[in-house]
């Protein structure tokens, strides 16, 4: 549905701006670097929320969520600029996989850090099995296809995996910042931590993202007896 729906609209938002880079003759190598480049300052920006901000702010998370959605249409774009100028090259699919790989773990990286850094150790167990689970999704896919099976079957592909991520930490800085500390008692007894609105679609993730591959893997089997 994400696809179907949201991509086709993004697109026509870009569109505009792919046709500037075609004429300008910037490469599809070139924005898949460059989203590579946001998803390494997102994990900066992380770690500086660890070093320097207190336990109850979670401003630097809301920022960092900004940026990996920013990269994510770099992601998009690289694609798009690719088939629209006429730009496709094997090497240019495999740039764009690998980098992608790095940008993700680079994501995870400072998401674990910044939870560890801020003794949140549990929810930090939930984004390194997230992590696992978006890396294996991936190379199932990959590994399917070049043994000549379609498996781009399930949920919790790239695009649904960067909006889960990237909504929930600007979700939960915002929260943070309106709400103020930490602990907030809601209704006069409920206990609600700001870090909830990210930990949740975290822990989310962790399940689905892994569930996904597995269904890949099954899938897979099933194609690969039919041949």
């Amino acid at each position: 549905m994400l696809k179907q729906y949201g991509q086709q609209l993004i697109y026509k938002v870009i569109n505009p701006f792919i046709e500037m880079l075609i004429k300008t003759g910037v490469s599809p190598n070139t924005i898949t670097s460059v989203g590579l480049f946001f998803n390494f300052l997102a994990a900066v920006v992380l770690i500086i929320g660890a070093e320097t901000g207190a336990r109850g702010d979670h401003s630097f998370l809301g920022w960092a969520g900004a940026i990996i959605l920013f990269a994510g249409v770099f992601d998009m774009m690289d694609g798009r600029l690719a088939r629209l100028g006429k730009m496709e090259s094997k090497f240019g699919a495999l740039y764009d996989s690998v980098l992608d790989r790095y940008s993700e773990m680079l994501m995870f990286l400072g998401i674990c850090y910044y939870l560890v850094s801020h003794d949140y150790f549990l929810s930090s167990v939930f984004a390194f099995v997230a992590m696992i689970g978006s890396v294996m999704v991936s190379y199932t896919r990959a590994r399917a296809e070049g043994l000549g099976v379609d498996c781009s079957v399930g949920w919790m592909q790239r695009p649904e995996r960067i909006i889960l991520v990237s909504v929930s930490a600007i979700a939960c800085g915002i929260t943070s910042y309106f709400m103020g500390p930490d602990n907030i008692l809601l209704f006069s007894m409920i206990n609600f931590e700001a870090i909830s609105i990210f930990i949740g679609p975290i822990a989310v993730l962790a399940v689905m993202s892994n569930i996904t591959a597995l269904r890949r893997l099954e899938h897979s089997r099933q194609e690969l007896m039919n041949q």
